[in-house]
C-alpha cells in the first residue's frame, strides 16, 4: 500500500496506470476522445514514447510523456511531448518536481538537453517553464497536409 505522506515519480507501464493517467492527459489533450488517445498512445509507445507519473500519497497528480532522440541542433535529447498536473493540484510543485526527475532521467541517458513545445496561447505555462529554467529559443511551425486538398 502507498504511504500517504510520500511523493514519488515512476514510469507508467501498465494498462491500469495508463487508465489512471488518461483523465489528467485529457486536461491537456482535450481534442482526443478515449479511443483516439489509446490508439495514439499505443503507436507512440512503439516509437519510443515513455509516460511518467508524479504521485502524492499514492494519488497520481501529474504526468509527463517523453521520448529520447538525436538531431543536429540539440544532440542527444529528451523531448517532453506532454506535461500536465491535474487542475486541482496545480501550483503545488508537482510539475517542477516532475521536470527535475526528467532532467536526471535525461542525464542518466547521456542526453545534453531537455526540450518541449508549448502553444502560443499558454502564457501561464510559459511563465512556469521560464521560472524553472527553460529558455524560449525558437518558434515551431506546422504544415497541415490534410489542408492541401482543401485549398490550404
Amino acid at each position: 500500500m502507498d504511504d500517504p505522506t510520500t511523493t514519488d515519480v515512476r514510469e507508467l507501464t501498465t494498462d491500469a496506470e495508463f487508465e489512471a493517467a488518461y483523465p489528467i492527459l485529457r486536461e491537456l489533450r482535450d481534442h482526443l476522445d478515449r479511443a483516439g488517445m489509446e490508439a495514439t498512445h499505443e503507436r507512440m509507445r512503439e516509437e519510443g514514447y515513455r509516460l511518467f507519473g508524479r504521485y502524492d500519497g499514492g494519488t497520481l497528480v501529474a504526468v509527463a510523456g517523453v521520448s529520447v532522440g538525436t538531431n543536429f541542433y540539440l544532440g542527444r535529447h529528451v523531448f517532453v511531448h506532454d506535461l500536465v498536473t491535474t487542475e486541482s493540484r496545480r501550483s503545488e510543485g508537482h510539475g517542477s518536481a516532475l521536470l527535475a526527475f526528467l532532467h536526471e532521467w535525461a542525464r542518466d541517458r547521456d542526453c545534453e538537453t531537455v526540450e518541449l513545445e508549448s502553444g502560443l496561447w499558454r502564457d501561464e505555462a510559459h511563465r512556469f517553464y521560464e521560472a524553472v529554467g527553460y529558455e524560449k529559443y525558437c518558434y515551431s511551425f506546422t504544415y497541415d497536409l490534410d489542408a492541401e486538398g482543401r485549398g490550404g
